[in-house]
């Protein structure tokens, strides 16, 4: 584990978490999708969010990194469960309030975070993910079919993840920072295995308290206009669901945001949170 990251006792599970920036800035809690470790968020990422005047955490939820793992398509845990581990995690923190930002699938994370607990949300921004209405469309045809990689073959899960980042990630893919990612997602894993397997196999529980119209704190919506899972008609949708919602659409991009469009990224979060 490196020096600036640290676990933390929450609801009864290990959380990693590691911060970027002056713990006196406002606070904006990055929370990824499916399988996804905190590494997911790039440390330039939340260098540039922090620079921007943000107090940056990035976390494992569980199953991912060095959080807590479970046995394979097991797992103890719901998705409001993650969403209390969040709120958990600001705890520990000594956080009273963070602007949130969900990425894919913890937008439904999210999403529990801001209807059940929102008191402990100055704003929320949904990247990349969806109401899951009927209405909207699947997933692009250009998305490929993989096959479920050899998990004792460490080069075969390599491939799967590096194949599935670049589907998602359009003509904007970087093979050797792909394969740089996940080479240290896989090292630095409790069980890598668990990690790709346990998010889908979890409760998908709503909130409580309501759904996305229920919402009462600012909401930023950013989406790629070539997203192959979400297309753009799901980042549409959240907008319209929500009350006052706003829409930042990044052209070229596909579900995930590439270096070269960070910025874009960070412009818009960081104006989002400026006035919150």
């Amino acid at each position: 584990m490196t020096t600036s990251e640290k676990l933390y006792p929450v609801n009864g599970v290990e959380l990693c978490a590691e911060t970027f920036g002056d713990p006196a800035d406002p606070a904006v809690l990055l929370i990824h999708g499916g399988s996804a470790s905190m590494l997911w968020w790039d440390s330039g990422l939340c260098r540039k969010l922090a620079d921007r005047g943000l107090y940056v955490i990035r976390y494992d939820q569980r199953d991912t990194g060095r959080s807590t793992s479970y046995p394979i398509g097991r797992p103890g845990y719901s998705m409001r469960d993650l969403a209390a581990d969040a709120v958990g995690l600001l705890d520990a923190l000594g956080i009273d309030q963070a602007h949130v930002v969900g990425q894919s699938m913890s937008g439904g994370t999210a999403l529990v975070i801001g209807v059940d607990h929102p008191s402990r949300v100055a704003s929320l921004t949904f990247v990349s993910t969806s109401t899951e209405a009927d209405d909207l469309p699947p997933p692009s045809e250009s998305m490929p079919h993989l096959d479920p990689p050899d998990f004792a073959d460490p080069a075969s899960v390599e491939e799967y993840v590096v194949r599935s980042i670049e589907a998602e990630y359009l003509g904007h893919f970087d093979e050797a920072a792909a394969r740089d990612l996940v080479r240290r997602d896989m090292a630095r894993a409790r069980d890598f295995e668990a990690s790709l397997t346990n998010h889908y196999a979890m409760s998908f529980d709503d909130p409580v308290n309501g759904g996305f119209g229920d919402l009462t704190m600012p909401v930023l919506v950013v989406h790629g206009g070539l997203d192959p899972v979400f297309p753009l008609a799901h980042g549409e949708a959240i907008r319209d669901a929500v009350p006052n919602g706003r829409l930042v659409v990044i052209p070229d991009v596909g579900h995930g945001v590439p270096a070269a469009r960070w910025d874009d990224l960070v412009d818009a979060i960081a104006d989002h949170t400026a006035s919150r």
